[in-house]
């Protein structure tokens, strides 16, 4: 019996996500209320503070639940990994297939950065998402600094000026896809990343390979 409530309850969750995903796709994240969620996922209101403090809260869920796992090894990578570059390199490609290919992420990244709009009562989620951004340009610096002392290369740059280009120009191609995917993401992604790096003297010790595809 307890294992049949905790499948229940995850279930009710998952169907809460989806129906917060579709609904602050089509009607913006302001303009859907917990209310509209909880019809569309067939439960009541309450069922939703079961699961989720507030809709600031259920959008965090929603958003970790689709790209926490394209943001969430960068640290690691940062910190412990014996060959950074490589490993972020390889990460960033498999996240850009993931974006060019999955339809979740891409709703959910449309979300994020379409259709959020900042009212005090998402200003939770804009900081959250300022302090992850912040994070996440640490480590970068980090990977140039340490690639830049395992190959002997003195950078064109400080490492912290580069984190900041390199994080600008992954973001912006990402967002200009999402705002009309009339090009080839992960061919464009790939090459700006080799060129950026080729600028700063860093090299790839090995091929980082492509992925296949599955729009299944």
């Amino acid at each position: 019996m307890a294992r049949r409530t905790k499948e229940d309850a995850l279930a009710t969750r998952a169907a809460l996500l989806d129906a917060a995903e579709h609904l602050f796709q089509k009607n913006g994240v302001s303009r859907t209320s917990l209310a509209d969620i909880a019809q569309a996922a067939g439960v009541t209101r309450g069922a939703i503070y079961g699961h989720f403090q507030d809709k600031a809260a259920l959008f965090n869920a929603m958003l970790d639940r689709t790209t926490l796992p394209l943001s969430a090894p960068l640290e690691r990578i940062a910190q412990h990994d014996p060959e950074p570059l490589q490993a972020w390199c390889a990460h960033l490609r498999h996240a850009l297939h993931q974006i060019a290919h999955d339809a979740r992420t891409r709703r959910v990244l449309q979300i994020a950065v379409q259709k959020i709009e900042h009212t005090d009562s998402m200003a939770e989620v804009i900081d959250r998402h300022v302090q992850l951004n912040r994070t996440n340009l640490d480590s970068e610096r980090r990977i140039f600094e340490r690639a830049a002392a395992a190959q002997g290369v003195k950078l064109p740059a400080p490492a912290e000026q580069l984190a900041h280009g390199f994080h600008a120009m992954i973001s912006g191609l990402v967002y200009g896809w999402l705002m009309e995917s009339n090009f080839d993401l992960e061919a464009a992604g790939w090459t700006s990343i080799q060129v950026f790096l080729r600028g700063t003297g860093l090299e790839l010790h090995a091929p980082v390979p492509t992925l296949p595809t599955d729009r299944g």
